[in-house]
């Protein structure tokens, strides 16, 4: 399968901005459609990269924007809802449906998708996971279209949501109240799932078949922030909450405007995010382990934060 230009959808998130960097370097030509490109100038300036402002919900637009492309790769996932036209059903489950109806009408074969690991239509606990399997279910049932679809754990990585988000409570808070803390992960570097996609993008025996990612370690839940602690350097308490508590926090934590921890969230953890077969393997990737990665970020961003400390202070003292 010859590609030549890749529109990626959800490409200016977390693992999009590591994957159209990739794509890039490999020498593809690649478009990110996004609503706010005057907000993600750095990826335009990458060779052969091109950001377009686009309304991705709209058909029309879908069909304008992909018709110069003959690859597609959706990336796109929420973790809360967000609104009018920015819930689970609106991008899990019609935003796919109206990818590939763009494809089919343009021609357009090659189609990766990104779902979730565990992700089920049929027996998903929370919305989150019941949309991600039905999208899913979907996609790979699209037998006139080469789809690869993806299913990884927590993804990590320098900037991401989880680990910043838990190393940046650990700073404030001594004791840390945690729901459903025998949950299980195995993160995977956001790297790794990169390479992934890249891997399988021109390879015609992956068409059809849908892979597991994951780390080379599965953690419980209140393994993984006692390890952000470590890594940071700090004793803190983690003190693990029983389902009533847990259900509690996360029906107020739902209620503040920035999404934290929802129910939703709280009824995703109860489904264990491990791979049965890792296709990392599979596809030739040696994954990355959180300690590799995470220790020396982590170390890094410290360190240029004493600096900056220091360096005000002693500005404030040369002023006086």
């Amino acid at each position: 399968m010859n590609i030549r230009k890749i529109c990626v959808l959800g490409g200016t998130g977390f693992v999009g901005r590591h994957l159209v960097t990739r794509l890039s370097n490999r020498g593809y030509q690649v478009k990110v459609l996004t609503r706010h490109p005057q907000r993600h100038r750095d990826l335009a300036v990458l060779p052969g990269t091109e950001l377009v402002g686009a309304d991705i919900r709209d058909p029309t637009a879908l069909l304008t924007h992909l018709a110069d492309c003959n690859a597609v790769i959706n990336l796109v996932g929420i973790l809360h809802e967000q609104g009018s036209g920015q819930g689970f059903r609106a991008l899990h489950v019609e935003l796919p449906d109206k990818i590939m109806q763009a494809c089919r009408a343009l021609g357009i074969k090659r189609l990766l998708h990104m779902s979730a690991l565990h992700a089920d239509a049929a027996k998903g606990p929370s919305q989150y996971l019941l949309t991600k399997g039905e999208a899913e279910q979907r996609v790979m049932a699209a037998t006139d279209l080469a789809v690869t679809c993806f299913k990884p754990s927590i993804i990590f990585g320098p900037n991401d949501n989880f680990y910043n988000q838990f190393a940046n409570l650990l700073k404030i808070f001594p004791i840390l109240p945690l729901a459903c803390p025998n949950a299980r992960f195995a993160p995977v570097y956001v790297g790794d799932v990169a390479q992934a996609f890249e891997t399988v993008l021109e390879n015609d025996a992956t068409i059809g078949k849908s892979y597991e990612l994951c780390g080379p370690r599965a953690y419980t839940f209140r393994e993984v922030v006692e390890d952000i602690a470590h890594m940071l350097g700090l004793k803190r308490v983690v003190v693990g909450l029983p389902d009533g508590l847990a259900r509690l926090q996360a029906k107020l934590l739902g209620l503040l405007p920035v999404k934290v921890f929802t129910t939703d969230n709280f009824l995703s953890l109860q489904v264990d995010s491990v791979c049965g077969r890792n296709g990392l393997a599979e596809l030739g990737i040696t994954p990355h382990s959180v300690e590799s990665i995470m220790q020396m970020y982590f170390a890094d961003k410290t360190q240029r934060r004493r600096y900056d400390v220091l360096r005000q202070f002693a500005r404030r003292n040369i002023k006086g």
